[in-house]
């Protein structure tokens, strides 16, 4: 473990934790101390230990260690904002893990919570919030704005100044056209144009 690395607690530890890992050690900025996960029956990931549950994070946020939730939001969004309240209430450092195989422009602003997958793109102008995915080869153009707790899916588009809102779900090959807004709370399907 190198001394000059952040360390980095993952919270849950499903699938979407899977490719997180590989991101993680692809980044090279953090060193992976554990997944915390309330599943008993999961004692490793990929080689990293499941150290426990939720009950854990006041203990390591008072040790400085950094936090990332890496549980998946497909069906709700509702555990991950439950955990980005305990965070919150322990004064927890937010990570912030941007694939070194991904693009995000130097213009482009990410806020700590969220990832970036392999393979995505972030252009100029463009802001993305907390706790969000931003998942394999996402595109998200110029100008757009993602607000906290999205999730923008495997190959989707989010052209120019397009504003998705809070709590949003963007299934996989989804296409959003230019300069349209998506209304906090959405799930838009995997293949979807909205224009």
């Amino acid at each position: 473990m190198s001394e000059d690395k952040k360390r980095i607690v993952l919270i849950g530890g499903g699938g979407h934790c899977l490719s997180v890992i590989d991101v993680v050690e692809q980044q090279g900025k953090y060193n992976i101390l554990g997944i915390l996960d309330s599943n008993p029956n999961v004692k490793t990931l990929l080689g990293y230990p499941v150290l426990g549950g939720d009950e854990l994070i006041p203990e390591m946020a008072s040790q400085g260690v950094f936090f990332l939730i890496t549980v998946g939001q497909i069906k709700s969004v509702e555990l991950r904002k439950k955990i980005a309240n305990i965070l919150d209430k322990n004064n927890a450092q937010l990570a912030k893990v941007i694939s070194p195989l991904s693009y995000v422009s130097k213009h482009a602003k990410i806020k700590d919570g969220t990832i970036i997958m392999h393979h995505a793109l972030v252009n100029a102008m463009a802001k993305v919030g907390k706790h969000c995915i931003i998942n394999s080869k996402a595109d998200i153009e110029h100008g757009v704005v993602i607000e906290d707790f999205c999730h923008i899916s495997t190959a989707a588009v989010v052209n120019g100044d397009a504003k998705v809102g809070k709590e949003t779900f963007i299934g996989s090959n989804a296409v959003l056209a230019q300069s349209i807004e998506v209304k906090s709370n959405s799930v838009i399907g995997a293949g979807t144009f909205v224009k």
